[in-house]
């Protein structure tokens, strides 16, 4: 059974600030996934064959040709803000 000191591990690790109604809630739902998952080992699965997908068809991939790519200028064109050679971006880490 995942309790709430488990939700709140893993709102930690996955840098999640959780509101306490959310940690209730969240509890619940881990345990009804765990409980679908322990279903779902339930059904046999001897012999049946793994699945691959694969499509052979011809044409279906490119052939590989090296070509020229774009210059670091040609690339910034569609920016909005640039400097330096460089993307500007918001900071996304503290």
């Amino acid at each position: 059974m995942i309790d709430r000191e488990n939700v709140l591990k893993v709102a930690k690790l996955s840098k999640l600030k959780l509101k306490e109604e959310e940690v209730e809630i969240f509890s619940k739902q881990f345990n009804d996934i765990i409980s679908f998952i322990e279903t779902l080992k339930e059904v046999s699965t001897e012999g049946v064959l793994p699945f691959y997908e694969m499509n052979t068809e011809e044409g279906f991939y490119r052939e590989d040709v090296p070509a020229q790519s774009l210059t670091n200028e040609e690339a910034l064109l569609n920016g909005p803000e640039k400097e330096g050679g460089f993307f500007i971006v918001p900071r996304v880490v503290g």
